[in-house]
């Protein structure tokens, strides 16, 4: 499955080069007989050197423009409706581009010319991408409705509801794209077809076990009875850090109250939770910022980081970072860099979590951790793709498991890239204690159920005023 993927991937982006190809090709044409009258000269783009150096760019330049858009990421989910309309907005801003980069300094006999030369980009640009893509679309769901590739899919419940929609997919003339990997029993077993032809993979609380020892599952179908629906908090909050699409079967309620997501005109009705918060374009956004605030904050502290290296050196001759293993995205482990704060015996009694006054602090230390310069080569995490500049507080395990005894939510922090800066650190700050970590998540949680670009901003600007202000600890 994973290889068609791979090969849809290749000819989306192939069609998409050849589409900007085209495009480029007939524009020039129309260009030069109709805008400069010159039909003289059918053959020119052949010979124009103008023409090759662009055909050299532009195809590049509209290949970004879709990947920055997120057009090539999830394409055997992608409704052909929906990418009618991203296309024509992504090939509209282009053309924008386009036309301010490479069209604005042609020859035109008048001014109304520059407004038609972009309506035909637009034209073209939109027509033959969207046709490449339909039929690369139209494939894919073919394949998805004769059963031919499908997602791996865990149900969660063995009772009549859960059979229901087994039953209801499996009588189905066209596949709804699941193919199930086994199911979950949750209050025993009842005997029906669901439980007859599927492989039951373990009780409720092996839910994590079963997800972590089948990283090809990627859908998880939760179909219990009402009676069970007081599960279903601890159901979602144990799938909270893992990378798979959570669909729910509603009751009456969940479908007045208007929470309910149809995924096909005919079939089942979900409550669709996806793994990621932000949309492609958003999670895109956020990545690039990422990279280049970190390149930019590296250079420009550049003076900061070798003179605070040389300081840590002459106290006591030990290294001078501080790494140290902590969990990211997904529970995913990872070695976080810092500049070294404390002296190089502080934790030989163990994990302790820094307090007020604390003397393993060394006294360049005090000033790193007010001004938060110890926390500069996070940047290189970030840039590594461990980290995000905006996210919750990346913790050691031995903490993690003692705020998820007290906070089972904790594990939501794991949906997202933890942060060098957070929402609980500029409102609550560094905490001292396990209860006052619980008391911060509070501020996470917040952060994670509101995530989007312009949060982030207001968060790095307050992140800012703390550090201009000294307001660390």
């Amino acid at each position: 499955m994973m290889n068609k993927r791979k090969s849809i991937l290749g000819w989306y982006v192939f069609s998409d080069y050849v589409a900007s190809v085209l495009a480029w090709y007939f524009l020039f044409l129309f260009r030069k007989i109709v805008i400069e009258a010159n039909p003289l000269h059918f053959n020119l783009p052949f010979l124009d050197r103008n023409f090759w150096v662009a055909m050299m760019i532009v195809p590049e330049l509209w290949l970004l423009f879709h990947y920055l858009t997120g057009t090539y990421t999830d394409l055997y989910k992608k409704s052909r409706l929906q990418e009618l309309g991203k296309t024509f907005i992504v090939s509209f801003f282009g053309s924008i581009i386009i036309f301010f980069l490479l069209l604005l300094d042609d020859y035109v006999r008048k001014y109304s010319d520059y407004y038609l030369t972009f309506f035909v980009l637009l034209s073209l640009q939109f027509f033959f991408t969207f046709v490449g893509r339909f039929f690369i679309l139209y494939r894919v769901k073919k394949n998805i409705r004769s059963g031919k590739v499908g997602f791996s899919t865990l149900m969660i419940g063995s009772s009549q509801k859960a059979d229901d929609v087994y039953e209801e997919m499996k009588k189905s003339e066209k596949s709804f794209g699941f193919h199930f990997a086994g199911y979950l029993e949750l209050n025993g077993s009842e005997k029906n077809t669901l439980t007859t032809e599927l492989k039951e993979l373990g009780k409720l609380s092996d839910l994590e076990k079963v997800i972590d020892d089948n990283p090809e599952i990627e859908e998880v179908i939760i179909a219990i009875e009402s009676s069970e629906h007081h599960q279903l908090n601890d159901i979602l909050i144990r799938m909270a850090d893992k990378n798979v699409t959570i669909r729910i079967i509603p009751d009456m309620y969940d479908i007045l109250s208007g929470t309910v997501k149809m995924n096909h005109a005919i079939g089942e009705a979900f409550i669709e939770i996806p793994p990621k918060l932000l949309n492609e374009w958003e999670r895109i956004t956020k990545r690039w910022f990422d990279v280049w605030a970190s390149i930019f904050a590296l250079l420009v502290t550049l003076p900061v980081t070798l003179y605070v290296a040389l300081r840590i050196k002459m106290i006591d001759g030990g290294p001078v970072f501080y790494m140290q293993e902590r969990l990211g995205q997904y529970g995913a482990t990872f070695r976080i860099y810092k500049f070294r704060s404390m002296k190089i015996d502080a934790e030989t009694n163990g994990p302790q979590l820094t307090k007020e006054n604390d003397g393993r602090i060394t006294n360049i230390g005090k000033t790193m951790r007010k001004y938060r310069i110890d926390e500069l080569p996070q940047f290189i995490n970030v840039l590594k793709g461990e980290m995000s500049i905006v996210g919750p507080r990346a913790e050691r395990r031995y903490f993690a498991d003692r705020i998820t005894k007290l906070a089972p939510h904790y594990r939501h922090v794991f949906k997202v890239q933890p942060g060098i800066t957070s929402l609980g650190m500029v409102k609550y700050g560094y905490a001292s204690t396990v209860d006052e970590m619980v008391k911060r998540l509070k501020y996470d949680i917040i952060y994670i159920e509101n995530m989007s670009i312009m949060m982030d901003l207001k968060i790095m600007v307050y992140t800012v005023l703390t550090i201009i202000y000294g307001r660390g600890k």
